[in-house]
């Protein structure tokens, strides 16, 4: 089965599915917990080697106050709660986007993280955190011209070693639940030929089989990357 090296997820639908179940929105955010842990269970099952997750964009900081407050303590304890399930299954942590601007409790917790399983082996999960795909193609530009990079020099290859993703591949295989049918701001350099999936599963209903039956479909997919299909099907 060809298993792509790495799949993103929108993690949609938290709001609704508490609306849905007559909650405040935090109590979405606090179930879509438990389909993060089984999410992550099920790629490493797969064999996946990268896992992205889309936790909190860069627009995101325009939510009440109250909402954005109770999604940084759920994040402080999520980290914390998991990082024995992490360590047990030989996961690596890692963090794209502006972490600075997190609150300091939220950094303290990550950096934590990502050192005591920076040497685990297994699936890498990788948290967007105050992340958006415009802020860090800027990011880049704005680091291309503080290193004084030469014109002749600048390519694809090089570009993409400035941004956040520098050591990841590419996803193959990008999910978003939700009931939507946009990016919203995410991976926009990294997913010019990803396969996309649309889910009407809101986030906290979201399970590793949904994911199996998602990579299920993408074995009939052909990625063509720009080429013909008789051309891939020769190549």
């Amino acid at each position: 089965m060809n298993i792509p090296e790495h799949i993103a997820i929108i993690m949609d639908g938290n709001g609704r599915w508490a609306e849905e179940h007559g909650e405040e929105r935090v109590f979405g955010h606090q179930n879509g917990v438990n389909a993060v842990r089984n999410t992550i269970e099920g790629a490493g099952e797969a064999g996946v080697k990268y896992l992205t997750l889309y936790a909190f964009s860069t627009e995101n900081w325009n939510r009440p106050k109250e909402e954005i407050d109770a999604l940084m303590e759920l994040l402080v304890k999520a980290i914390h709660n998991e990082l024995d399930n992490l360590m047990k299954n030989n996961v690596r942590l890692q963090t794209i986007g502006n972490i600075e601007s997190l609150p300091s409790k939220c950094q303290i917790e990550l950096k934590d993280a990502m050192k005591k399983t920076k040497n685990n082996k297994g699936l890498t999960v990788v948290l967007a955190l105050s992340y958006s795909g415009r802020w860090e193609i800027v990011n880049a530009v704005k680091e291309i011209v503080k290193n004084n990079v030469y014109e002749k020099d600048i390519s694809e290859n090089s570009f993409s070693s400035f941004l956040n993703t520098q050591n990841i591949p590419d996803p193959g295989i990008l999910i978003r639940t939700g009931r939507e049918f946009r990016i919203s701001n995410f991976l926009l350099w990294q997913v010019a030929y990803t396969e996309l999936f649309f889910s009407d599963i809101l986030w906290p209903d979201f399970r590793k089989e949904h994911l199996f039956e998602i990579i299920e479909q993408y074995q009939f997919r052909q990625r063509r990357f720009g080429m013909t299909g008789s051309q891939i099907d020769n190549h």
